[in-house]
């Protein structure tokens, strides 16, 4: 990329910039457009890893980015989904629906497990809750060295009464508007032929850089099967998935595992920015989490 920059004669000279400092620039002056952080939880959420996650979400238009990121910062201002403890999920995590593989995938990217056809509640609000505090716990414990996430998508005994197009929808605009650049992959592991009607109708909210992120895998299917080898290592995989590890979620060790989390994220002892969204604190500083602050999001982070 070239600038023109006025020279000491007052003439004109071209300077090439490096794509770091290309990168540099575009962060500096999304920054111009946005307000002064309103807590420390906002401040951690704007590192600059953070704000080139949403420039890149947006083809690297400033002023795009810019509106993306305002609302994503408004919404986690009023929804503050660094502060969901396990205590207000913990009814919603009870069947498995939704939980963080002890495993991550051949590029160390975390990996996370979602059956939506042991859906156990009937509440949306609560359930967009666990997904969010599961994106949260997600991204704290991604390495330095990766940003974004699996997606495994079980599909034994789903129906369409197990996922509500509304509730869909809530999903697909949390990911996309309040995480973008932050799904790798996402397997949808034999998916009934009921769910190509549904997928029909859910693909127009998805955008184009996601969609191509979705891969239909079928346990029947030798040359789908070669994704799961590709991806993942097969000793470690689920036998669900085709791999050859026989452990299966055990509610109440994973219950201890995300109350260690909780604890983490309350004490300050990770803030890298492959977790910038999970935002930490310790002492005073945390804001107090009430249950109001949990509105139904009808749009969430819209733009």
């Amino acid at each position: 990329m070239s600038f023109l920059w006025k020279s000491s004669n007052g003439g004109t000279t071209e300077k090439t910039l490096t794509l770091e400092e290309q990168q540099e620039k575009q962060i500096n002056e999304v920054r111009k457009q946005l307000e002064e952080p309103s807590s420390l939880a906002i401040q951690g959420f704007l590192s600059d890893a953070s704000i080139l996650r949403f420039l890149r979400a947006r083809n690297w238009n400033v002023q795009k980015s810019s509106k993306m990121l305002k609302s994503a910062v408004k919404w986690r201002a009023a929804y503050k989904p660094e502060m969901i403890s396990w205590e207000e999920i913990a009814l919603e995590a009870e069947t498995g629906k939704i939980y963080r593989a002890d495993y991550k995938d051949k590029l160390g990217r975390t990996v996370l497990v979602l059956r939506p056809g042991l859906e156990n509640t009937t509440s949306g609000k609560e359930q967009i809750k666990y997904l969010v505090y599961s994106l949260e716990k997600a991204i704290m414990n991604l390495t330095d060295d990766q940003e974004k996430m699996v997606w495994m998508i079980d599909f034994q005994g789903w129906t369409m009464g197990s996922t509500p197009l509304k509730v869909t929808r809530e999903t697909v605009s949390v990911l996309q508007d309040c995480y973008p650049e932050r799904l790798g992959l996402a397997i949808l592991y034999n998916p009934p032929r009921l769910f190509e009607s549904f997928y029909k109708i859910v693909k127009p909210f998805l955008d184009h850089e996601t969609s191509k992120k979705v891969k239909f895998v079928y346990s029947n299917d030798k040359e789908s099967q070669k994704i799961m080898a590709e991806v993942f290592d097969m000793d470690k995989l689920d036998s669900a998935f085709g791999g050859r590890n026989l452990a299966t979620f055990e509610y109440s060790s994973y219950a201890e595992q995300m109350k260690e989390d909780d604890k983490k994220m309350q004490s300050n002892d990770a803030g890298s920015d492959a977790s910038s969204e999970a935002s930490f604190y310790s002492g005073t500083d945390s804001p107090k989490h009430e249950d109001g602050e949990h509105g139904a999001m009808k749009k969430a982070c819209a733009t």
